[in-house]
């Protein structure tokens, strides 16, 4: 294998880069627990460097009570014993450098576990020297909570605290207090945790809800959200946070100069990057482009409106025409699978029998669109959502909301290595923390090893593919017209420029070419074998066409 020095990659190596997202707790155990530790990620680490990745994303490994399955941190400069030490971090960080591998880890700084020493101290008076750190706030003369803001993961998004006898604010679980990032002293101690990582050489941080940080210091309601007269586009999501137009709880304008402060610390070392989740509703794309555009501030944000269940031409080109209308000279980063929705396998697929054809062309859709992207482990092996039982369930999210919603354990069960032995290789010991499903291990990576057509070989040959063309990785990108079924756009750089036709359709499509192209000459892509005749691109079924212009 091909060993890359950390020398020779540019200091903007994230811009188009390619990302794989490891989920700690799901990827490899080694002590037979069945909890994914980081000895098992340095152990799988040739695997995904042979996928052609440029980093890794460690999804949080932190001490923690895990309440929230790691986001919520009690020591943000520690390992937390189930995942192993810091040795076993320093370890893993120079075998994932010997390949040629970044590393990012995810930054959970909005909130923290009320086990956090931080909050404990708050928490036990009005006066002690962190009093300030946490979100507090008087009751209203009836006893009620100080505003109407509600909390992600149900119920209001206050808890009352008998001992300091006011609420505290909380976004997501009662375990998770909100931080005040209106105290610079919070600001300064968040920074030191992410120096802390810095200086053992992480190469980025993933930066959990990133619009979270801080809130309306005068605590104004949230008003209602406000839908079209016919309904459209309000969310059948079973949670009434979606009700809310959350202007007041998140999204603040003083967030831009933590970032900056952010920004200024990762620019005092080398080659470092960024990259914020965003999740503020109809407004993420705007929020993404002013929290990237100006080179100040974060260097790329990714939002989930790829993350949901449309996947058709006219929606993803309405997508990647705001970004390019609205972020200027920010960066975003694409996935279409993370550890927080239903796999896109899943969402997808209209029947099983196109399961490897949609995992196939969504790898190669993504991988052709301008910006970076994220892949999500064990979608290079076509895995689909899990179906569990309500008492396999680990999520405080999916326990909450069941059985409308079913949580996020469906997309966490453990990474599939070897189909023929017990729980598919991830584990020898006698129990799994969340199930592996048969059909997941009849997909095993060394099933898919064998067969030159399969998932693995095909994501392999696409990042192949994308890392062999310039224009893929940070050109310009401009959309031609075309129906609604199709989505055709020019990727281009330099010299080059790339065609690419789209049919996400279930039936055949044809694309005739615009004169205004001139000459094309098709481009063997992987994976796909649309034809060109007299002028028109013949497209069967969940096809793509690419031709060099």
């Amino acid at each position: 294998m091909l060993m890359i020095s950390q020398a020779d990659i540019r200091s903007d190596w994230w811009r188009g880069a390619v990302i794989y997202q490891v989920y700690p707790r799901s990827f490899q155990d080694t002590t037979g627990d069945g909890i994914g530790d980081i000895k098992g990620i340095t152990g799988r680490l040739g695997h995904i460097a042979s996928l052609g990745v440029d980093a890794i994303w460690l999804s949080p490994f932190f001490t923690s009570p895990m309440a929230d399955m790691g986001y919520d941190v009690s020591d943000y400069c520690n390992v937390d014993p189930m995942f192993g030490t810091l040795a076993d971090f320093d370890e893993m960080m120079t075998e994932a450098h010997r390949l040629g591998l970044k590393v990012i880890i995810d930054q959970v700084i909005s909130h923290t576990s009320d086990q956090h020493p931080w909050f404990i101290e708050s928490r036990s008076s009005r006066t002690n020297p962190k009093a300030d750190w946490f979100v507090w706030a008087d009751p209203k003369p009836d006893g009620t909570a100080p505003t109407n803001w509600l909390s992600i993961f149900g119920g209001p998004g206050w808890e009352w605290d008998g001992v300091r006898k006011q609420y505290y604010m909380h976004n997501f679980l009662i375990s998770q207090p909100d931080l005040n990032f209106h105290n610079p002293d919070v600001q300064d101690a968040m920074l030191d945790t992410v120096k802390f990582w810095l200086d053992r050489g992480v190469d980025g941080f993933r930066l959990d809800t990133v619009n979270y940080y801080f809130h309306d210091k005068q605590l104004r309601n949230n008003p209602p959200m406000v839908y079209d007269t016919d309904g459209a586009g309000m969310e059948t999501d079973t949670n009434p946070y979606s009700m809310q137009n959350h202007l007041y709880d998140k999204t603040q304008p003083e967030n831009i100069d933590f970032l900056k402060r952010f920004r200024a610390l990762l620019d005092s070392y080398e080659g470092r990057a960024s990259v914020g989740e965003v999740g503020d509703g109809p407004r993420s794309l705007n929020t993404l482009a002013l929290y990237t555009t100006g080179n100040d501030k974060l260097h790329m944000c990714y939002t989930f409106d790829l993350l949901g269940p449309a996947f058709d031409a006219g929606y993803i080109r309405k997508v990647m025409q705001t970004v390019l209308d609205t972020v200027v000279n920010g960066w975003v980063c694409w996935a279409f699978s993370n550890h927080d929705v239903i796999r896109h396998v899943t969402r997808f697929i209209e029947s099983p029998q196109e399961q490897d054809r949609v995992a196939k062309i969504s790898a190669t859709l993504i991988a052709t669109l301008r910006g970076s992207i994220c892949l999500y482990q064990g979608e290079e092996l076509g895995l689909t959502e899990a179906e569990l039982a309500f008492e396999d369930l680990r999520d405080p999210y999916g326990i909450r909301f069941w059985p409308a919603f079913k949580g996020r354990d469906g997309c966490r069960t453990p990474m599939v290595w070897e189909s023929a032995k017990p729980h598919a290789g991830f584990t020898e010991g006698a129990r799994t923390w969340l199930p592996v499903p048969k059909e997941h291990a009849a997909r095993a990576v060394d099933a898919q090893e064998k067969l030159a057509d399969s998932v693995l070989a095909h994501y392999r040959a696409t990042i192949a593919f994308r890392k062999s063309h310039a224009a893929l990785i940070d050109g310009d990108m401009t959309f031609l017209d075309t129906n609604q079924d199709l989505l055709a756009f020019v990727r281009e750089k330099g010299g080059e420029k790339l065609l690419f036709v789209f049919n996400l359709t279930r039936e055949p499509q044809n694309f005739t070419l615009p004169k205004r192209l001139g000459d094309v000459m098709p481009v063997n892509l992987p994976g796909f074998s649309s034809k060109l005749e007299g002028g028109i691109v013949k497209l069967d079924a969940i096809d793509v066409f690419c031709a060099r212009v």
